[in-house]
C-alpha cells in the first residue's frame, strides 16, 4: 500500500514585544529547520527571521501587543517565513543615508530570499519571504 507523505505540519509560536523575542523567534526557527532537514539555507533564513521581527518590535507592535512567526515547509523543501503583527501595513524598503546605522533590513531580506512581500490580515500585516529548496 502506497502511503502519500505528507508535508510535515507548520510551526508557530507568538512572541512579545521584548527584546528578547528576538532571539528565541531565531533559535525556534533553527529547531524546525533542523527538525525538517532544510539546513542548506539556514544562515539567510535565520537572519531575515532576525530583520523580520526586528522590525516588528521597533514599527508593528504596538506596547503590551506581540507578533507570531509561522513557519512552513513546502514540497520540494522551500521555506516560508510570515511574521504577523498588529502594525499599520505601510511597508516600504528604505533608502538608508550610507552612515546611517540603521534601516537595511528589508533591503537584506529582498537580497537573501528569493521571494518577499506584505499581506493584509484583519488587524495589521503579514511580512512573508520564501526561500527554494532548503534540504
Amino acid at each position: 500500500m502506497n502511503e502519500e507523505r505528507q508535508p510535515p505540519s507548520p510551526r508557530e509560536r507568538f512572541y512579545p514585544r521584548e527584546r528578547r523575542s528576538v532571539p528565541l523567534a531565531r533559535a525556534f526557527t533553527r529547531r524546525a529547520l533542523t527538525d525538517w532537514k532544510a539546513t542548506s539555507r539556514a544562515d539567510d533564513i535565520l537572519l531575515c527571521v532576525s530583520e523580520l521581527a526586528t522590525n516588528a518590535l521597533l514599527h508593528g507592535v504596538p506596547p503590551g501587543r506581540g507578533f507570531r512567526l509561522h513557519l512552513y515547509l513546502h514540497d520540494g523543501g522551500g521555506v516560508r517565513v510570515e511574521l504577523h503583527d498588529p502594525g499599520p501595513d505601510d511597508v516600504r524598503l528604505p533608502a538608508p543615508h550610507a552612515d546611517a546605522e540603521s534601516g537595511r533590513g528589508l533591503l537584506l531580506v529582498g537580497a537573501l530570499a528569493d521571494k518577499w512581500g506584505v499581506g493584509e490580515r484583519v488587524l495589521g500585516k503579514i511580512v512573508w519571504c520564501e526561500f527554494g529548496a532548503c534540504g
